[in-house]
């Protein structure tokens, strides 16, 4: 016999709709209840012709063979499809890293390493889109960002933000690997895939590409070409992101709460230090069991919460303290976007440039900034791919280009004081000891 799965909470129509087709083919059906959900005993002997039109109507979530006893099908009653994900050892092996690019990757790395650890008295700058929906324009960004970066890297090391998942308070576009046409199709191995290129495209212009990592399985298809990742409000205080982390082979930035509650934040810098095991799968696309090494190349970031801000001197003070009675490093970046600037775009500069000055007054603490900019100011809401502008946001409101680039000079600037501030500082000191 065949059991015919309806969907929980299928009308009577709908039910109604199975028997009668399944006797229209000669097969007599049985109707077992159970609460909402509801399923049709048919025929064995019924043709797969005959399945598929009742696969098409609505209602019918799938089917499968009972026992003997016509026990309830307890298993996926709420799934309604299964596809194959392409294994990431396939994806990697079409789109590999060029040896440069490795190169470029693991000396990205290791600087930004230096910097969290004061090695190096440069600021990162985390700077891009909310999100990448459209490839092209954000290629177009990065070939705007890379000469600046390059101009910059005295003062600033700096990482493009290349965000490719969105979590989502409710619902909404979930970000490129999850719907890469805009079009509700959810087409993810083509969103792999235009995302492991844009990575190696982004890699080639010589810049480190930073994304948030939100799915524990994404990073087998991409992390060999990203050099900074962060984990977001979110997911701090998951445990499964905290593992993830551990394991992560490049520097991780933890944001505080969507609360504002930083020792979430320390807490998760703590917890990834440590080696972990978990489930996951390998490159091969298998169900496996990961064993990790710690990752203690971790740092807070600051992104304010819903009682406001937390940029200024006293919260990043706070925030050191806190660091410091955690056992960790006391070094933390700034988001000038999402809390800190109340959502709004315009504000951003104003954040960087508050965070500026605690640099240029000689502050060792803040070892980076994250900023959101695309090629034109603002947002939009989208209906129709091929209406959105070009270069604008789909996601949060982000600075354009010409309100970006003054930032980052502010930046360097800051970091150029900060030497001159923290050298006579030193030398201060030792023409005091000296008297």
């Amino acid at each position: 016999m065949i059991l015919v799965v309806m969907w929980p909470g299928a009308s009577v129509p709908e039910i109604d709709e199975v028997r009668r087709r399944a006797g229209d083919h000669g097969h007599q059906a049985t109707v077992f209840s159970h609460g909402e959900h509801c399923h049709v005993l048919v025929g064995s002997d019924m043709t797969g012709e005959i399945l598929e039109q009742l696969a098409a109507l609505p209602g019918v979530a799938g089917f499968s063979r009972p026992g003997p006893s016509a026990r309830p099908v307890t298993s996926n009653l709420r799934v309604a499809g299964i596809r194959p994900l392409v294994p990431p050892a396939i994806l990697v092996e079409r789109l590999p890293l060029p040896d440069d690019g490795a190169v470029a990757v693991h000396r990205a790395r290791q600087e930004l390493s230096r910097i969290l650890r004061g090695e190096d008295d440069r600021l990162i700058v985390v700077v891009g889109p909310c999100s990448i929906h459209d490839a092209d324009a954000a290629l177009e960004y990065a070939r705007r960002l890379s000469p600046l970066a390059e101009e910059l890297a005295p003062d600033l090391r700096v990482v493009m933000r290349v965000y490719f998942e969105k979590p989502r308070t409710t619902v909404g576009w979930k970000g490129l690997v999850n719907d890469p046409h805009l079009d509700g199709s959810f087409a993810v191995n083509d969103g792999l895939h235009l995302a492991r290129r844009f990575l190696l495209d982004v890699v080639a212009l010589g810049l480190p590409a930073g994304c948030e990592f939100l799915d524990p399985i994404t990073p087998q298809f991409i992390a060999d070409a990203v050099s900074w990742g962060a984990i977001g409000a979110r997911t701090t205080e998951s445990q499964v992101h905290r593992n993830l982390t551990s394991g992560l082979s490049m520097p991780v930035g933890f944001k505080n709460g969507t609360g504002g509650d930083v020792q979430m934040a320390v807490d998760a810098m703590n917890a990834a230090a440590y080696p972990h095991q978990f489930m996951s799968v390998t490159e091969q696309g298998l169900a496996a069991i990961v064993v990790t090494r710690g990752n203690r190349d971790t740092h807070v970031i600051l992104r304010g919460g819903r009682g406001g801000p937390n940029y200024d001197v006293d919260h990043v003070q706070r925030a050191l303290a806190a660091l410091r009675a955690g056992g960790r490093p006391p070094r933390v970046m700034i988001d000038a976007s999402h809390g800190n600037s109340a959502k709004d775009y315009r504000r951003q500069p104003v954040v960087a440039r508050a965070v500026a000055e605690q640099v240029t007054a000689g502050e060792p603490g803040i070892i980076g900034v994250m900023l959101e900019s695309f090629l034109v100011d603002d947002r939009q809401d989208f209906s129709d791919p091929a209406e959105l502008t070009f270069g604008q946001s789909i996601t949060d409101a982000c600075m354009g280009w010409e309100m970006t680039a003054p930032v980052l000079h502010e930046l360097a600037a800051a970091v150029r004081a900060r030497r001159a501030t923290v050298g006579h500082l030193s030398r201060s000191a030792a023409a005091s000891g000296g008297g």
